[in-house]
């Protein structure tokens, strides 16, 4: 795979920007909840990136599907460099309020709306179809290291100051702008379709027609979207395990630990059989896992307990990604990614502004142990409403790219 230099490019562009966004997500949480002290505000952090990306996705997608994907991205690397421009700005200025991160995660939102349908997308554009699942695994790979690398880089560097990350961030992103420049991959074969609601729609028809899909895709935003613990962990460093930045870093990077170790896996011996419970089983884990870190008070405990967590979640976006891309036509490939794009941004942000709001209502602890309960919840739920995804023994044969 790597002897192909798109792919090759492609992977190092993510890799570069990923890593970016995860240091940035450190600082962000940190210097937010530093000022304010409120867990309701690490919540409007997510919110503030969900509401544009819900509300263009599905038009990014219908774009994905009618111009360069590569020129697209590249754009999309571009406005993410702008964001963080502003906020080494905003630190270097003095920040002392916090609605202007909230403001540029807007922006950063809208970038995210259009990346993510592309990048899936172009994915299958740059590798041989033979090569497809072993693609996908590496390049989870490559996502799973950067929240291991960027979580701990951004805990330690933001020791130094704020300024200090973005303006690393800032140099990642650029360089993930130049190497998106030098991939090639071709115009996608519904470019010259006309434009019209019909024709934005088609990516949800196609979900809604695939049951499997619609339960694969259905399960991980719901799955996560109460099982979102991750978007408190600034206040549990700070108040429940008494850990600095640094530490903060290595709660970030504990779930990519976790989850690279089953992509490296997945990319020697992909999944063959039984990927339905496969994917019933990982959800249930997850739930499980996302319990004993909301009652560890251990350190160590609650590192094992996200690792454990990153792990099933690997399991879960490793098939739900594999469905989606081998059973879509390369012609509404970009609409289809944003319609599994919707669900991934809900279960995400959305998740992450539930977290806040109902760890402001009951209390940390609370909040997480009854999200991860609900996920376990939504795991059986899911095998008895989508008996399509529970009986699914292998994956489908791809159709045409």
């Amino acid at each position: 795979m790597l002897a192909h230099s798109g792919f090759t490019r492609f992977l190092s562009a993510r890799l570069a920007t990923s890593v970016a966004v995860q240091m940035q997500t450190v600082a962000v949480g940190w210097q937010v909840y530093d000022i304010t002290r409120d867990p309701l505000d690490l919540g409007l952090i997510g919110l503030s990136q969900f509401l544009p990306f819900v509300l263009l996705v599905l038009p990014a997608g219908h774009f994905a599907d009618r111009h360069t994907r590569q020129k697209v991205l590249s754009a999309c690397y571009a406005t993410e460099l702008l964001c963080a421009l502003l906020l080494l700005a905003f630190s270097l200025a003095g920040l002392s309020v916090v609605w202007p991160v909230f403001a540029v995660m807007v922006i950063f939102g809208a970038a995210r709306a259009f990346a993510m349908p592309t990048g899936q997308a172009l994915l299958p554009n740059v590798v041989p179809p033979a090569l497809f699942g072993r693609a996908v695994a590496v390049n989870s790979t490559t996502w799973q290291l950067s929240t291991i690398v960027g979580p701990a880089i951004g805990g330690i560097v933001y020791l130094a100051g704020a300024e200090v990350v973005y303006g690393t961030v800032s140099v990642l992103l650029a360089l993930a702008v130049v190497l998106m420049f030098g991939v090639r991959a071709p115009r996608p074969e519904g470019g010259a379709g006309s434009v019209n609601f019909d024709s934005l729609l088609e990516g949800l028809r196609f979900v809604f027609r695939r049951k499997v899909i619609l339960g694969a895709i259905s399960l991980d935003l719901f799955a996560v979207l109460f099982g979102g613990a991750t978007a408190l962990l600034p206040a549990y460093a700070s108040d429940i395990l008494q850990v600095g930045p640094d530490g903060l870093g290595m709660l970030r990077a504990a779930p990519g630990v976790g989850a690279a170790l089953v992509a490296l896996w997945l990319a020697w011996r992909p999944l063959a059989e039984r990927v339905g419970p496969a994917m019933l089983w990982g959800v249930a884990a997850f739930g499980v896992a996302t319990v004993v870190f909301g009652v560890s008070e251990n350190f160590l405990l609650s590192l094992g307990a996200l690792a454990v967590l990153g792990a099933a979640d690997m399991v879960s976006v490793y098939i739900r990604h594999m469905l989606v891309q081998l059973e879509t036509p390369d012609a509404i490939r970009g609409r289809v990614s944003a319609v599994s794009a919707v669900f991934i941004g809900a279960s995400n942000e959305l998740g992450e502004f539930e977290s806040g709001v109902t760890a402001a209502w009951w209390g940390l602890r609370p909040a997480v142990v009854v999200g991860g309960v609900a996920s376990v919840a939504i795991a059986g739920l899911w095998a008895r409403w989508f008996p399509q995804l529970r009986r699914m023994d292998r994956f489908p044969a791809p159709e045409r790219r």
